[in-house]
């Protein structure tokens, strides 16, 4: 790390470790929602919203100590940069869990469990790399797992996609429609991917400029 010659705010690492906790649990709490019988899963979305409701509350307790902080410990942008990433993974984590109930969906594909196992690994990645953030400890290997965790979304999503969209057999309107909706979660699910990719790819920047 850089030698500093005038302190910096540290209780930016606190808030950034407790939001990717947040987000472990989400997760978690996720993949047993896909898991779950439909009448499970009305309770489930409603702890998740409120997982939802505290990262909300961490990402502006972030932001407003940024506005507030003269010496910050990293680059302002990627501090924000963080933050946002972080609350775009929890987004998507509660709008798919949202659609789910919404939608009324009854047995959902495989693909999904897998789609959220992958995202369960690599939440627990994040969680585990920010406190990290304070000592730029093993940084790099984060961002590489957190990558190849991706990678491996994609090919879920690709088989997926492939299920979804050339089933076998003609469907009836009944169940394209139900076909999309579920298309419409996986995708979500997929953005819950990138978003962790971001924060991955953020960490780095971060590591780098202050090694």
């Amino acid at each position: 790390m850089g030698f500093r010659l005038t302190p910096t705010e540290r209780g930016f690492y606190p808030l950034f470790t407790r939001a990717a906790e947040n987000i472990a649990e989400a997760a978690h709490q996720v993949a047993r929602l896909v898991a779950a019988d439909p009448p499970a899963r009305v309770a489930l979305a409603r702890q998740i919203k409120e997982l939802e409701t505290d990262g909300d509350r961490l990402t502006h307790e972030i932001l407003v100590k940024l506005n507030s902080t003269f010496i910050t410990p990293f680059d302002r942008e990627d501090i924000h940069r963080l933050a946002s990433s972080l609350d775009d993974v929890l987004d998507a984590l509660e709008e798919a869990a949202d659609r789910i109930v919404l939608y009324q969906l009854g047995e959902l594909p495989a693909g999904m469990r897998a789609q959220c196992d992958v995202l369960c690994k690599a939440a627990a990645a994040t969680a585990l790399a920010m406190p990290r953030l304070a000592t730029l400890d093993q940084l790099h290997e984060f961002t590489v797992q957190v990558n190849s965790l991706e990678d491996d979304a994609d090919a879920v999503y690709r088989d997926l996609l492939g299920e979804l969209l050339c089933p076998s057999g003609v469907p009836t309107t009944l169940e394209v429609l139900t076909l999309l909706k579920i298309k419409e979660v996986v995708d979500t699910l997929e953005d819950a991917a990138d978003a962790f990719e971001t924060v991955a790819n953020t960490v780095e920047s971060i590591a780098v400029k202050e090694a």
